[in-house]
């Protein structure tokens, strides 16, 4: 695991940590997914297969923007559309003025899942999307959270519960 729950003065926070930006979104979403979770989803369930896409104009916070209507989007997928997001494989890319998002994903119907809480917004409160260079170090100021160090890219993000 690559996520871990954060304090904040409000709602819920989630620092996530990987090698690469689109490692980096899978590991939020499945760190988002995780949390929302009240107990496993049941083995018998049937896992269905689909694209998922979002897409953002250029922005001078891309990447943070692309981050949180992504989210959105899994969000929205479980609670409108009834398919809750197992896990994905991420593609970005930057074309002309857009900022796309292109997510291979594997659901099963909500109704197959358990959830504990519910996150009613993606917030941009302290949100954060960065790379972090070869031999820089990420210091945590939360002891649950681990310290990181480069070369990756980290989240910050938080939950509006």
């Amino acid at each position: 695991m690559s996520s871990w729950l954060r304090p904040t003065t409000a709602d819920v926070g989630l620092r996530s940590f990987a090698a690469s930006k689109e490692r980096l979104f899978e590991e939020t979403t499945a760190g988002m997914q995780d949390y929302l979770l009240a107990s496993e989803i049941p083995s018998e369930a049937i896992h269905h297969t689909s694209v998922w896409t979002v897409r953002i104009p250029t922005h001078d916070d891309a990447n943070g923007l692309l981050l949180v209507k992504w989210l959105e989007e899994v969000l929205f997928m479980d609670e409108v559309e009834q398919k809750w997001l197992v896990d994905c494989s991420i593609k970005i890319e930057e074309v002309e003025d857009v900022h796309s998002l292109q997510a291979h994903v594997r659901w099963v119907h909500s109704d197959n899942v358990e959830k504990e809480v519910e996150i009613k917004a993606v917030t941009r409160q302290d949100l954060m999307v960065a790379e972090v260079t070869a031999n820089q170090t990420l210091e945590s100021p939360w002891p649950e959270v681990p310290t990181f160090e480069g070369p990756g890219w980290y989240s910050d993000v938080v939950f509006d519960i």
